[in-house]
């Protein structure tokens, strides 16, 4: 399973939201999981649990801080490739685009 997410603090007073982001990541970090972060959000890699899981921990650290969180989240499960990583679905896409230019 994959599951892109970002989070939003919100009453915090401030338009930064680096900090409560960092702390968000730290917690995702800690549960273990796979996660690659770019500017736009998190690609967390694993089964339903350990997904959720991540997504709690990082929703209850921007919580320490911030009265209210919001989550955008893109859940992709496949039952005909169950570990199937993001680096391998970039590599599926690569090979596609090689394909189209040839």
């Amino acid at each position: 399973m994959l599951v892109w997410f970002s989070v939003t603090p919100i009453g915090t007073g401030s338009a930064s939201v680096s900090r409560d982001v960092a702390r968000a990541l730290d917690a995702v970090t800690a549960t273990g999981i796979r996660a690659t972060t770019d500017a736009s959000g998190t690609l967390l890699e694993g089964d339903w649990d350990a997904c959720m899981a991540a997504l709690r921990a990082a929703g209850d650290a921007v919580l320490e801080e911030a009265p209210r969180v919001s989550f955008t989240c893109k859940l992709d499960i496949r039952r005909d490739k169950p570990d199937q990583s993001g680096a391998d679905k970039l590599a599926s896409l690569d090979a596609a685009r090689r394909e189209t230019t040839a």
